[in-house]
Parts: C-alpha cells; sequence; structure tokens
C-alpha cells in the first residue's frame, strides 16, 4: 500500500505539510463536493483550535471526522452523540464499579474524551447542563474535573470536530457556540454528475485497485500544532488587511470579539504552514470566512468582503451566483406551468444566461489558478450552475441532464 511516505524525509518539517496536502487530496476525492471543508478542518486542526460543521443529516460529517482522524497514526479518537441527558461520566469516564465495591471512588479515562487526541461531538448543542462545565472546561482548557474532586486531568486533546444540524438556541448551547472558532455550513450534494457517481459507489462492483492512502504520524501533527505553526510570520501587510476587514465588517454592522480576531491568527498561520510557506499571504484570508459569522445568513456578507480584499475571480464568481440563485427562484415560481410556458422561459431567459455564466466561471477559474489564487469559490459557484442548469434540462424540457455536454 502507498502510504505516501518519501525515503529520508519522514521527520522532516515540510513532509508533515506535504502529507497533510496530500490526505486533503485523498479526502476531496472520496467525499464529492468537501474540498473546502476537508482543507478547512485540516487548518483548523494544525491551528490547535475547534469547528462546528453545521448541516442537515446525512451529509457524511462524521464519516469525514473519522476518516480524517484516521490518517494520524497513533492518534486516539473519541466521539459521541450528545442528548439532553447525556451524563459527564459518561463522556469522561464512567466509574469504575470494580473498584466501587472495595469502597474506592475511581474512574476509568480510557478511550473517552480525557484521552483522545482529535474527539468528533455530535450534535453539540444538545449537551445535558451536568455537563456544560465539563465541556466548557474540556473545549477551553483542555482539563477535566474529575467526580471525586481530584486534580484536574489535562486532556491531549489537539482539536474537537462538533456538529450539527441546527444553531442554538439558548444560553447554554451559545456558551459552547462562542467557544468553536470554525464555523462551517456543509449541505446535500448539488452537482448532478457527482450525485450520480455518490449513487454508483453504492452499488457493488468487481474490486478495484486501493486508492492512495496517505498518512502523518502524531507526533509530527503535534509538533506542526506546537512549533510549526506558531513559527509562520505574519507580516504587516497582512495585519493591516485584517484591521481593514474588521472596520467594512463593522460598518455592516458585524462585529466580532477581539478574542475571535486574535485567535484566527492562528488560522492564518495554519494555512500558510498547510501550503508550505513561512509566511501568511493574501491567499490565506479566505479562511477567515469561516470565523466571522454567528448565523448563516451573515456568512456571505463576510464572504464577499474577505473577497474584496484578496480575490477578484471569486468576487465576479459571487456575482455570477446571485444570477443563478434568481434564476432557480423563476423555475421555483413557475412550478405546474405547461411545457410550452417553460420552454418559452428557457429559450428566452434561462439558455442564455446559464450559458455565459458557465464561460465566465470557466475563464475565472483559468484566471484564478494562472495567478496562484485560490479557486474554492469559483468552483462552488460552478456546482450551482451546473445543478441548477440540470433541473433546467429536466424540469422545463424534460432532459437527461447525465445525456447532454457540460455547457448548455
Amino acid at each position: 500500500m502507498d502510504d505516501g511516505r518519501d525515503a529520508g524525509d519522514a521527520g522532516a518539517p515540510g513532509d508533515a505539510a506535504r502529507r497533510l496536502r496530500a490526505i486533503c487530496g485523498e479526502l476531496s476525492t472520496r467525499f464529492f463536493e468537501r474540498d473546502d471543508v476537508v482543507r478547512t478542518l485540516v487548518v483548523t486542526l494544525l491551528a490547535g483550535q475547534h469547528s462546528l460543521v453545521l448541516g442537515p443529516p446525512g451529509t457524511a460529517k462524521s464519516e469525514l471526522a473519522r476518516e480524517l482522524t484516521g490518517r494520524i497514526d497513533g492518534a486516539a479518537y473519541w466521539e459521541i452523540l450528545l442528548s439532553k441527558f447525556t451524563a459527564p461520566t459518561r463522556m469522561f469516564g464512567p466509574i469504575d464499579v470494580a473498584a466501587l465495591a472495595r469502597g474506592e471512588y475511581r474512574q476509568v479515562y480510557d478511550g473517552r474524551a480525557t484521552t483522545a487526541h482529535v474527539a468528533f461531538i455530535d450534535e453539540i448543542f444538545k449537551c445535558s447542563t451536568a455537563a456544560l462545565n465539563e465541556t466548557l472546561g474540556y473545549l477551553n482548557e483542555r482539563i477535566y474535573h474529575p467526580e471525586n474532586g481530584g486534580a484536574p486531568i489535562r486532556c491531549p486533546l489537539i482539536g474537537a470536530i462538533t456538529a450539527s444540524n441546527e444553531l442554538p438556541d439558548g444560553e447554554d448551547s451559545a456558551a459552547i457556540y462562542d467557544r468553536l472558532l470554525v464555523r462551517i455550513e456543509v449541505g446535500y450534494l448539488e452537482d448532478p454528475s457527482n450525485f450520480a457517481a455518490l449513487v454508483r459507489s453504492a452499488v457493488g462492483r468487481p474490486a478495484e485497485p486501493a486508492a492512495p492512502r496517505t498518512t502523518l504520524e502524531l507526533a509530527a501533527l503535534q509538533r506542526a500544532v506546537g512549533e510549526g505553526v506558531p513559527a509562520v510570520d505574519v507580516p504587516d501587510a497582512i495585519v493591516d488587511a485584517v484591521v481593514t476587514l474588521r472596520a467594512a465588517l463593522r460598518r455592516k454592522e458585524l462585529v466580532a470579539s477581539d478574542r475571535r480576531w486574535r485567535q484566527a491568527v492562528a488560522l492564518l498561520q495554519a494555512s500558510a504552514y498547510l501550503d508550505g510557506r513561512t509566511a501568511v499571504a493574501e491567499t490565506d484570508l479566505p479562511v477567515l470566512t469561516h470565523v466571522l459569522w454567528d448565523s448563516p445568513a451573515q456568512r456571505p456578507v463576510v464572504e464577499r468582503e474577505v473577497l474584496n480584499l484578496v480575490n477578484p475571480d471569486a468576487r465576479e464568481a459571487l456575482d455570477l451566483a446571485d444570477v443563478i440563485e434568481e434564476l432557480e427562484a423563476q423555475l421555483d415560481a413557475m412550478a405546474g406551468q405547461s411545457r410550452e410556458a417553460l420552454s418559452e422561459w428557457v429559450i428566452k431567459n434561462a439558455h442564455h444566461k446559464l450559458a455565459m455564466a458557465g464561460k465566465r466561471l470557466e475563464r475565472l477559474r483559468e484566471e484564478a489558478a494562472g495567478a496562484g489564487r485560490s479557486t474554492a469559490t469559483i468552483d462552488r459557484v460552478t456546482g450551482r450552475q451546473r445543478a441548477v442548469r440540470a433541473r433546467v434540462l429536466t424540469e422545463a424540457l424534460g432532459v437527461d441532464a447525465s445525456m447532454v455536454p457540460t455547457q448548455l
């Protein structure tokens, strides 16, 4: 099995970043339309921070967390599905019944949050009142206070990946939400070709050659988090850009705490480290789009302000996204109309706009890639263009979208 190892460089600092980039690529191939999600989760771990993956059930949140952690050799992984009745001992260590029979009060920590390097906490906002303080201490300070009142236990947690289907709705859950620096939205697959590939993957087929599976030693990840990432330089130009971004968001009445801005610096350093650079660059700033919003409705505003600073290609792609969303809304509004009316709308309106958007997105991607800028936003909008185009073909024209070329 090819695990991505090169002879003679397994312990080199740059090798950790190279391996992590390879892991990102392999996971992005396996998990459709999750390139930015995968990279952001890796950057968050490198920064020693916690993330929230927000989205409906069935979007591979837990599977992705397991697969990512499984690529870290020697890392202890722990996961739990929380409810309002989850007791702290179930999370951090049950009572040792045998010891209790001897009159000793002892907890068993192996296999629990207290020994995990990476934790996946599903339905994080359903944390019980009884477990709230311990969970906050675990996320904030990496400590657990034993039930018997002994000395706090230091936990080896590098970062927690949490998930939820909904935003917090109370003060208790809001306290946890505030401690999750990175917030990532996920949804169901949009590109019809990716959905078709997903369906095919559920059908039994002859065994194929094993895909590459790059791994990274736990010690190498810990060195990267503790030494490599903090050593990445943050130039004055980046500081100025962050100050400008903060002012722009304040004008939009989007205000993040000073603590959140300060923690975000580590994300910028981690992004640069992952790309193999020794200093933060403008291309790292887009990671802030996952940090500076509280509600999903605010995310597009944050994204536009970030891209105003660093990526004119992606900014134009977002303008095209507005056109595409408007076309989809028109299609929804025409539900129930005759095929003739729908065909007329396609010919006079949708056909030209979707075709032009697709061609422009293709050119924008070429320009961005040629200039070394991120194409993540452009790729996401391209996926929406293809999804809306497929709906137009199937719902308005009755055409099988899988049987036609990429462009209308």
